[in-house]
């Protein structure tokens, strides 16, 4: 048997190797990554200091806010390191360390979005029983919950990835390390990785989705049969429309690229669709979810004029 030297790094080739577009990409993504801090920033800022929105709907918002700062975090500033860089090198324990928070933070976020949905089926359609279905302690007792089954979840799969042997080329035709991409990479039979990446995480990206839409679903008819009001019913379907299309940001990409088959795309196309949830959903979700709320901005205003 050939002796089979272990990989210490790999080299992450990046979104394109045309040298004139790095430091344009380099702008646009900088660009991108401080309108990610400064939205959720400010939002998670004004949730713990303004005491009028300490309730259930601004405390998952809040973990929300926190999750897209984390989740962009994980992989941008390496992005924009190997722009400006022409040694592109991650160590091993570097990648799967990435490759375990990026799943974690994914993983979480995944679940909390139902959990928001679900907060705002009992706010709408159980108004009289919204404080006793979602008291304080049940609110903190559910974000600790997928905050702990996201983080058993990527462990999964960084346990199960560090385990392979990678014995061939350690170039990896991504802007950050992933599990598909390491597979490709590695020696040996990864049908086991690639069972659990496509069963796993399709489990909890399909279940997800399922309960999201499912709380929409009872929202809206809930609200067509219950309200009189037709400005109300359009300011709902506004604000659940709104939310849906985030859902798809985050969804319709998990389900192209954990979920399709291996032959299914190429590793460019997958790139692609892995900057809409993890680089441009971040930025959208305090814009959808948040900024445009009333109570929201008039926090921020007296925020404001507080530091004035």
């Amino acid at each position: 048997m050939l002796n089979q030297t272990p990989i210490t790094e790999f080299f992450l080739l990046g979104m394109t190797d045309i040298q004139v577009l790095q430091p344009v990409l380099f702008v646009v993504f900088l660009t991108i990554y401080f309108l990610n801090l400064a939205g959720n920033g400010a939002i998670l800022i004004v949730v713990i200091s303004d005491p009028r929105l300490h309730s259930p709907m601004y405390f998952f918002l809040g973990n929300l806010s926190c999750l897209d700062i984390c989740y962009s975090t994980v992989t941008l500033p390496k992005m924009l390191e190997n722009f400006l860089s022409t040694h592109k090198a991650i160590s091993f324990l570097g990648c799967i360390s990435q490759l375990h928070f990026f799943h974690f933070l994914g993983s979480t976020e995944a679940m909390l979005v139902p959990v928001m949905a679900f907060d705002r089926f009992v706010a709408i359609c159980k108004p009289l029983r919204y404080t006793l279905i979602m008291s304080h302690q049940v609110c903190i007792q559910m974000a600790v919950t997928i905050w702990i089954i996201g983080f058993f979840h990527a462990l999964l799969h960084s346990v199960m990835t560090s385990r392979l042997n990678f014995c061939g080329s350690n170039h990896i035709h991504h802007f950050f390390c992933d599990v598909k991409p390491l597979l490709k990479l590695a020696c040996g039979n990864t049908e086991l990785n690639q069972r659990l990446l496509n069963n796993v995480t399709g489990t909890f990206a399909v279940g997800s989705f399922f309960l999201t839409l499912l709380s929409y679903f009872y929202i809206i008819i809930y609200l067509f049969f219950k309200t009189h009001s037709c400005s109300m019913l359009h300011k709902a379907l506004s604000t659940c429309a709104s939310h849906f299309m985030v859902v798809v940001l985050l969804f319709g990409p998990v389900f192209f690229i954990y979920i399709r088959p291996a032959s299914g795309s190429s590793m460019d196309q997958e790139g692609i669709i892995a900057i809409m949830y993890s680089v441009v959903t971040p930025v959208l979700n305090p814009l959808i979810y948040t900024l445009r709320n009333k109570e929201v901005k008039e926090a921020l205003r007296r925020m404001i004029r507080r530091k004035l």
